[in-house]
């Protein structure tokens, strides 16, 4: 019961998301149904983990089409709560935020923004290209009581698969500047992202910069770099030398004299000793100095690290670059347990789609098509951006509740330590055995208990409630 409780309040700070009470209560049960459900079969799962009627599985499509959820005021609401419930990993006065993409796979030939993506992770259970959607995401780097870190979702979208004008030459990056700066807006804090090679990108970092948020990333192994210019002591005419000699990455990780053994500083690595070196060095995709660390792991190998913060310590920029692993982690629990990604609405009036076509250009379409494929992928984004908060509503119980998950969890892993803060899959297996103590509480809301009256089902109810006593 406690635990319900303390997920309603948190729910309580998304109302302004919503135009009315009814859609309020619908968009709390949805994330009832993805914090809860044991499958992942879409809008079904609601119906069947909340034992609801068949007619409720319309209202639920319904809230996702619906007008009267805004998804953009739904992200500031999310966005701001997460302050209030964690306490945010800083960099100095900056949040720590992750960005990465993730590939969504999707068969359907009436969904929008599907398109052939390639794939590349190194593994036996991905193909190489897949049909689906591409995503990009970014999380808020958060610590709880005990010291554990998690990456908590922010917001995801999709940034593939569409054109609407022939003119729009933004690239995947442009794209994700543009989400980062809103998180940034409602946060009211400057930002560190964290992000992997994808992004190391000169255009990117000056967007950045020029906005006052900082990127930590890796460079690649054949990175070149260039030692800055020493003053001269006497002035010339023309323009001043920019770029110093050429130095090669790979060159100075080969200088052992040049580098320093320290404990190794990333998470869950005892007993490590690994060696870097640190060094300002001008860098031609962003055109200015940024500091370049060379790690050398005595298991995983040698790797280069680059900061546009020249003020941060080379161990902690290596700390936090492998925080960055965390929102891979949420992916994958985002996927396999909460199901975030795993909807299947269809677009009836939507020129079918063949295996293998690209990015649907809308430019000579008519004005009610492109209306109708933007609703459609406003039900996409409301999906997703709903699994994201049940995901951290998930996390904030796990980090602030432990003690009461664990009490709550009635069942059994071989992995189970009850000092560490649970997993979702363990969260959510907690609430999904006090739901119904908790919809027969007095605590429960009134005008929820309206709608469970008329849509939940009375003989699956009944036998519920004398299970729970």
């Amino acid at each position: 019961m406690t635990l319900w409780i303390a997920w309603m309040q948190a729910v309580r700070s998304l109302r302004p998301a919503c135009r009315r009470s009814r859609t309020f209560l619908w968009m709390v049960l949805a994330l009832m149904g993805l914090c809860c459900r044991l499958d992942l079969s879409g809008v079904t799962s609601y119906v069947r983990v909340l034992s609801f009627r068949p007619q409720a599985y319309h209202r639920f499509l319904h809230l996702f089409h619906s007008k009267g959820l805004d998804l953009d005021k739904l992200t500031a609401c999310w966005v701001k709560l997460c302050l209030t419930l964690f306490k945010p990993v800083c960099a100095g006065s900056r949040l720590i935020c992750l960005a990465d993409g993730i590939k969504a796979p999707k068969e359907g030939k009436l969904m929008p923004a599907v398109k052939s993506l390639h794939q590349q992770s190194a593994s036996n259970s991905k193909p190489e290209y897949i049909m689906g959607h591409s995503f990009q995401a970014i999380s808020l780097l958060v610590q709880g009581v005990s010291g554990h870190v998690a990456a908590v979702p922010l917001t995801s979208r999709i940034h593939e698969g569409l054109i609407f004008s022939n003119r729009d030459s933004r690239t995947l990056l442009d794209k994700l500047a543009v989400l980062l700066f809103s998180m940034a807006n409602f946060l009211d804090r400057k930002i560190l992202l964290v992000a992997d090679a994808y992004y190391a990108s000169g255009k990117l970092i000056a967007q950045l910069l020029s906005n006052g948020h900082q990127l930590i990333t890796r460079a690649k192994s054949n990175a070149v770099a260039y030692l800055p210019v020493p003053a001269p002591q006497h002035p010339r005419r023309g323009r001043p030398r920019i770029y110093g000699k050429k130095v090669l990455l790979k060159e100075l990780a080969q200088d052992d004299a040049a580098l320093t053994s320290a404990p190794s500083p990333v998470y869950g690595e005892n007993n490590v000793t690994l060696r870097y070196r640190c060094l300002d060095l001008m860098w031609r995709p962003a055109a200015r100095i940024v500091r370049f660390v060379i790690v050398c792991h005595p298991h995983r190998g040698t790797i280069f690290l680059l900061s546009t913060d020249r003020t941060l310590a080379p161990l902690e920029i290596l700390m936090l670059y492998a925080y960055r692993f965390k929102i891979e982690l949420g992916f994958r629990q985002g996927v396999h347990v909460l199901g975030a990604y795993a909807y299947h609405f269809w677009m009836c009036g939507m020129k079918p789609l063949k295996r293998g076509d690209g990015d649907q250009y809308l430019h000579r379409t008519s004005h009610d098509y492109r209306t109708a494929i933007r609703r459609k992928m406003a039900a996409f984004h409301v999906h997703v951006q709903l699994g994201c908060i049940a995901q951290g509503l998930l996390q904030h119980l796990a980090l602030n509740y432990t003690a009461e998950v664990w009490l709550c969890f009635r069942s059994w892993l071989r992995t189970m330590n009850p000092a560490l803060p649970p997993s979702e899959l363990v969260v959510a297996n907690a609430l999904r055995a006090a739901i119904p103590g908790f919809f027969s509480s007095s605590q429960f809301d009134t005008k929820l208990k309206k709608i469970l009256d008329q849509y939940r089902r009375s003989d699956i109810h009944l036998d519920s409630e004398e299970r729970a006593a």
